[in-house]
């Protein structure tokens, strides 16, 4: 019996027998997984999703090997697989397959993200200064508009067009919630483009801050005393009847406005168990799963896809045309307040909560570090996970009716 190591040592098998373009795509994306990992330790970039992604892509491209019928793959996921009898067997050997199944390709991991995101969240911000944070989350959308229409000039169809719009929003539950009810062929790969890009929001928008404000208007000072002090009871007011009314109108998102809401419910009502409860182990786990899940997605033959280095540009066009969007309302509300307005906050309307509120008030701090302006950006923060949530409800109704 002739011994080849080849067949015990299957990782470099595998990788040794494949095409050449194959080989070298596991082998850039093992380099991109330890390199988000390193990011992601030295907290340039997010580390919640980083370090999980990151060492889940470098695992799932090195772990490929020999199946029966002479074909390969991993013990990781199976995404694709639909037939009821193949995934009861893969269910009993793909170790991620029953958290992909039962919680990540039918939107429930978003949901309890957005849940946890609710509970950390204090809408007081948004109740007290409702018009301004409003109107920046409005301009922040502006990537999540006009890719829209971008992307299915390149080719992409009106539900893989919406998909990949989303990302501009830089709501990560988002855009895995609409890639699912409009482009499942597509919901793999957009969900990657729009965590590897949100996580980029925490590196690459302070550099798109500080070109386009100049240094003195990011140390212009905000006044907090006009803040009004908003009572609990306001605040669970606010979140029944937003909650209500945006089902009432987009009940396609009714699961992502239930989630955020009743977070923030169960903060504003004192309920101390159940805040703990969402805020700990249920955020921050299904944050850990997500992260992970996303990691191991990123396997060459996804990343292969012709339609993977569009959907890149795509996603990355709409983050930053949002982020110009969200600064342009900025220096609106700078003029429209004779100069009492720090431009900077406008990066917050992007909803990637809390990352571009911090943004904002990191950048400034670098500037001056007596200028507070954390209350308004979380404000606008807030606001724009709301206009988000919109925009989804909006697509998600309105593109099927395009076919």
């Amino acid at each position: 019996m002739d011994f080849n190591p080849l067949n015990i040592f299957q990782g470099l098998g595998t990788l040794l027998a494949a095409e050449p373009a194959v080989a070298l795509t596991r082998l850039a994306l093992i380099a991109v997984g330890i390199l988000l990992f390193y990011l992601g330790s030295k907290e340039i970039l997010e580390p919640l999703l980083m370090i999980p992604m990151g060492i889940g892509m470098a695992a799932v491209n090195a772990g490929v090997l020999f199946l029966a019928a002479g074909k390969v793959g991993t013990i990781f996921i199976d995404p694709l697989i639909t037939e009821p009898a193949q995934l009861l067997e893969v269910l009993q050997i793909d170790f991620l397959q029953p958290i992909y199944t039962f919680m990540f390709s039918n939107g429930l991991i978003a949901c309890l993200v957005f849940m946890g995101i609710g509970a950390i969240t204090d809408v007081g911000y948004l109740v007290a200064k409702p018009f301004s944070s409003m109107f920046i989350a409005v301009c922040a959308e502006l990537g999540t508009i006009v890719v829209f229409p971008i992307a299915m000039l390149f080719g992409l169809n009106p539900g893989q067009a919406a998909s990949i719009a989303m990302v501009g929003g830089a709501d990560g539950p988002m855009v895995l919630y609409t890639s699912l009810m409009l482009s499942k062929d597509l919901f793999v790969p957009i969900t990657i483009v729009a965590y590897l890009y949100l996580s980029l929001t925490y590196g690459g928008y302070p550099f798109l801050i500080k070109l386009l404000v100049p240094r003195r208007l990011r140390a212009v000072p905000m006044d907090l005393s006009s803040i009004p002090v908003v009572k609990a009871s306001q605040k669970l007011l606010f979140s029944i009847v937003t909650c209500t009314v945006l089902c009432l109108l987009f009940p396609v998102a009714a699961p992502l406005f239930l989630s955020f809401f009743v977070g923030v419910a169960v903060r504003e009502a004192g309920l101390r168990h159940y805040v703990d409860l969402i805020s700990g182990p249920v955020l921050y786990g299904s944050t850990f799963f997500l992260g992970l899940m996303l990691g191991v997605l990123c396997e060459a033959s996804t990343i292969l896809n012709p339609k993977i280095l569009l959907l890149f540009v795509l996603g990355v066009l709409a983050l930053l045309i949002s982020g110009i969007g969200g600064i342009a309302g900025g220096y609106v509300m700078y003029f429209v307040t004779r100069g009492k307005y720090n431009p900077v906050v406008g990066i917050a309307g992007v909803s990637c909560v809390p990352t571009t509120a911090k943004v904002a008030q990191k950048v400034i701090n670098e500037t001056d570090p007596y200028v507070l302006v954390l209350p308004y950006a979380v404000g606008a923060n807030i606001s724009g996970v709301i206009t988000t949530a919109i925009l989804a409800g909006l697509y998600v109704t309105i593109v099927p009716l395009l076919h």
